[in-house]
């Protein structure tokens, strides 16, 4: 992943926004990475936006006796002062030529005038990172993977959201390690699994994707292992939970659309639309709703009055298994 030359940083002013804390962080990083590399003694200065004003940014973007060049980072842009806005928007119509300026904005209405008009400066270059959906952290981990130069299909993709979780950073540095410790081959799920299949939440997807095939032996089996290995209960009946609304918007889509279209409408990666067209084939709508209902009362058994929460999830699986042999 390329991240920015000098010159587009330096005598420029980057406007970073949106919610995603990791992207934005990542991309400060990028800035002071250029600058860094442009003059190794450049200097680095960081504030929050509600203590600054237009003489202390002039104070941090002012040559020193050891460097002309500076990369100054102002975080919380939308916690600006009023009296400060026509400051900080003058220096950014007219940048100074050695200083990286970064204002970082958290994303939300607050601030949002300023954000306008900053926008419209000719200095000013906006890096947005948008809210990552549900469906969009396998191309994440896909994207990830091409940067450091290797490949990974789309399933295991899945699969390391599926084990990691949906936190970026921790999606990123698992990526990072499964490149560095297969140099040059393409991952698949086989590598996925035997580094991080482990995890809870791989564990109780294994369980739920068992259930909803109908594969009862198979499925308790996974359960038993995924609770002797310490995997709370209730990511058990959320990944109930995640499978069963993947169903049931497969199942309810129109039929006829392309594989792509198909995908986003459930809000699943392609590949993954073969394992619901498998799951969905003895499945009723009657089936699905009632299934719907075992896993709710089962959720709120976990978390509220059930005192053998292994019972509760033996039920669970039976009941699933046994609603999908019904059609």
């Amino acid at each position: 992943m390329a991240g920015p030359r000098a010159a587009d940083v330096l005598g420029r002013v980057t406007l970073v926004t949106g919610p995603e804390e990791f992207l934005n962080e990542r991309t400060v990083a990028g800035v002071r990475a250029a600058v860094r590399g442009h003059d190794p003694e450049a200097e680095f200065s960081e504030a929050g936006a509600a203590d600054l004003s237009l003489a202390t940014l002039g104070e941090m973007a002012a040559p020193s006796l050891f460097s002309t060049t500076r990369c100054v980072v102002v975080r919380s842009l939308e916690n600006l002062p009023e009296e400060s806005v026509e400051g900080v928007l003058g220096y950014c119509a007219a940048p100074a030529e050695d200083v990286a300026l970064v204002l970082v904005h958290s994303g939300g209405q607050k601030g949002s005038g300023v954000l306008a008009k900053l926008r419209k400066a000719a200095g000013v270059t906006e890096q947005k990172s948008a809210a990552v959906k549900w469906s969009e952290f396998p191309r994440f981990v896909v994207a990830e993977v091409r940067s450091h130069g290797s490949r990974i299909d789309e399933q295991a993709a899945d699969l390391l959201v599926q084990a990691v979780g949906q936190d970026l950073r921790s999606l990123a540095a698992a990526a990072h390690q499964l490149v560095s410790d297969h140099p040059g081959s393409t991952l698949d799920s086989d590598k996925v699994r035997r580094y991080f299949g482990g995890r809870a939440e791989a564990k109780s997807f294994a369980v739920a994707d068992a259930a909803f095939l109908g594969r009862r032996p198979e499925a308790l089996e996974e359960l038993r292992w995924a609770l002797d290995g310490g995997t709370a209960p209730v990511l058990v009946t959320s990944a109930f939970a995640t499978g069963v609304r993947g169903l049931a918007r497969y199942v309810s889509a129109p039929r006829g659309m392309r594989e792509a279209d198909l995908a986003r409408e459930v809000g699943v990666p392609p590949w993954k639309l073969r394992a619901l067209r498998d799951q969905s084939r003895s499945w009723s709508a009657e089936g699905l709703g009632a299934a719907i209902g075992a896993i709710a009362q089962a959720d709120a058994d976990i978390k509220g009055a059930a005192h053998d929460a292994a019972y509760t999830l033996e039920r669970l699986v039976l009941t699933v298994a046994g609603l999908r042999d019904q059609r």
